[in-house]
């Protein structure tokens, strides 16, 4: 799984929050690391040179397998907040999506346990 994290100009430490979000994903994600082949981060400060409330945004876009990408956004006061409600969004978002793909792929149908139940409950 390859991430790639973008910071516009307001932000700063740049490269420590960069290093620092890689691994808080890649540790958040890591069971669908066969799924998602990209990740890209796009952390921001929209009123950098103004004061704010929730001023910071993070979009999470997650590029997929044999799937559409799917792609989140979280405001919030600070980056930290910003970038983990955008984390927790994206691995719930993941978990529909490929938890609905992978759940159907497994059960049987309504047909063969309904044909089950009746053999059973005609049994001696």
């Amino acid at each position: 799984m390859q991430i790639q994290v973008n910071t516009s100009n307001g932000v700063e430490n740049k490269e420590k929050l960069e290093r620092w979000a890689d691994g808080q994903l890649r540790q958040s994600l890591v069971r669908f690391a066969d799924t998602v082949t990209r990740v890209e981060v796009h952390l921001s400060d929209e009123n950098h040179t103004k004061g704010g409330g929730m001023d910071k945004r993070c979009v999470m876009e997650a590029r997929l397998a044999h799937h559409e990408p799917l792609a989140v956004t979280q405001h919030a006061a600070s980056l930290d907040e910003a970038f983990r409600g955008a984390s927790d969004k994206l691995r719930r978002s993941l978990d529909n999506a490929l938890g609905r793909l992978y759940n159907h792929r497994d059960r049987d149908s309504i047909r063969t346990g309904a044909e089950e139940a009746g053999d059973e409950g005609n049994a001696p």
